[in-house]
């Protein structure tokens, strides 16, 4: 049963327009000052949280990104800071994008937050999808097999360095250690210090593609799924995917156990003074996020016709009434929210773990009130059961 709230917030600043009318995504720039806005965002995200009994904030790894869009790029460090402001909220790494970092740095550093905030930082990891940050970092994303290889073998050596007391490692891309001397012998292995001290180490990584190659790899390491998409329209194969995968590793999972279900939601007092209100901000959430793949059925002419002002109907772009009768968005009151959600334990009878966020782009004043409304009058009919 659904037990188990979280929200992911990718990092964005305040923007002073949007939607198809507003400024083109590629054309955005912000001051140094309003890009640092991020962080007392999230500060503010993070009270608002833990106030209202919320599990975990998942946050996202990013560079580069002067267009205001993803704006945190270290995780870990942004994780031991919320733990100060905090007392039960968990920060979740969703994700640190492995190929942008040596495996062992990451592993210290996870390490590190996992001690210093007494468990309440979550470990994830994720291959990256943005060209320029991971191809700047000197690690590949145009080619998506090498990215795939450069991945499964870091995450092999992170999990040997969290769970070993001592290692080794020989691989297409890392010897680890390498054969030198050292204090009058040869290297021979090594030790993480400190390792974490919650052991096994819990670990996260978005399912996109759910292929049978990149499941059985999560289920070889317990790596638990955040699937975005909501309804069993466009989550329900990753869910029986991962299921199968769970099956052929010899765990007895139940459908949607070891996973967490994801909905851009927006509550208002009707359904049609919802979808009024997130329209701007699901048309910037598509003038970003289409470009990268990550707005489903959305075809080349509708894409092209979304990076320009306006004429999206002419153009056929898909609407927000599209992906709420999909179930991939929810836009209406929380007593709806509430049975939409109890649809969704009947379908997923594993499934303990949601993660509702607001749309890219909306205004911290409103994720806030959003946060806490959710907070009050849809996760208790869950939580206190």
């Amino acid at each position: 049963m659904i037990s188990k709230f979280s929200t992911v917030y990718a990092g964005h600043v305040d923007l002073p327009d949007m939607g198809q009318m507003a400024t083109p995504a590629n054309e955005r720039r912000y001051s140094n000052d309003h890009l640092a806005t991020v962080f007392s965002k999230t500060e503010a995200i993070a009270r608002c949280m833990d106030e209202h009994g919320y599990s975990t904030l998942w946050l996202a790894e990013h560079h580069f990104q002067r267009e205001g869009y993803e704006c945190l790029p270290n995780i870990l460090m942004l994780a031991v800071h919320l733990a100060h402001l905090t007392s039960r909220l968990r920060t979740g790494c969703g994700f640190n994008i492995t190929p942008m970092w040596h495996p062992l740095r990451l592993a210290e550093d996870y390490a590190a937050a996992d001690i210093l905030t007494g468990g309440r930082t979550v470990f994830g990891v994720g291959r990256g999808y943005h060209t320029r940050e991971v191809e700047t970092f000197g690690a590949p994303m145009l080619d998506a097999e090498a990215n795939r290889d450069l991945f499964e073998e870091q995450v092999d050596i992170i999990m040997k360095a969290f769970h070993s007391e001592s290692f080794a490692h020989k691989g297409k891309h890392y010897t680890l250690p390498p054969a030198v001397p050292y204090r009058g012998y040869e290297l021979k292995e090594l030790t993480l210090v400190p390792r974490p001290l919650r052991q096994p180490v819990e670990c996260w990584q978005p399912v996109v593609s759910a292929s049978a190659r990149g499941l059985d790899f999560m289920i070889k390491h317990r790596i638990k799924g955040l699937i975005g998409g909501g309804a069993a329209t466009m989550a329900e194969k990753s869910i029986f995917a991962y299921q199968d995968a769970a099956h052929r590793g010899g765990l007895d999972y139940k459908l949607g156990e070891g996973l967490s279900l994801g909905i851009f939601y927006h509550l208002a007092e009707s359904r049609e003074r919802a979808v009024r209100e997130i329209t701007p901000w699901y048309e910037e959430h598509v003038k970003m996020f289409g470009p990268l793949g990550f707005v489903p059925g959305i075809t080349p002419s509708q894409l092209e016709a979304s990076t320009k002002r306006g004429g999206w109907d002419a153009g056929g772009v898909p609407t927000l009434e599209h992906y709420t009768r999909v179930g991939a968005w929810f836009a209406g009151p929380p007593e709806e929210l509430v049975a939409y959600l109890k649809t969704l334990e009947q379908a997923y009878p594993g499934l303990e773990h949601v993660h509702l966020s607001n749309s890219m782009g909306t205004p911290q004043k409103v994720m806030l009130e959003q946060l806490a409304w959710l907070g009050k009058e849809v996760m208790p009919e869950f939580t206190r059961r």
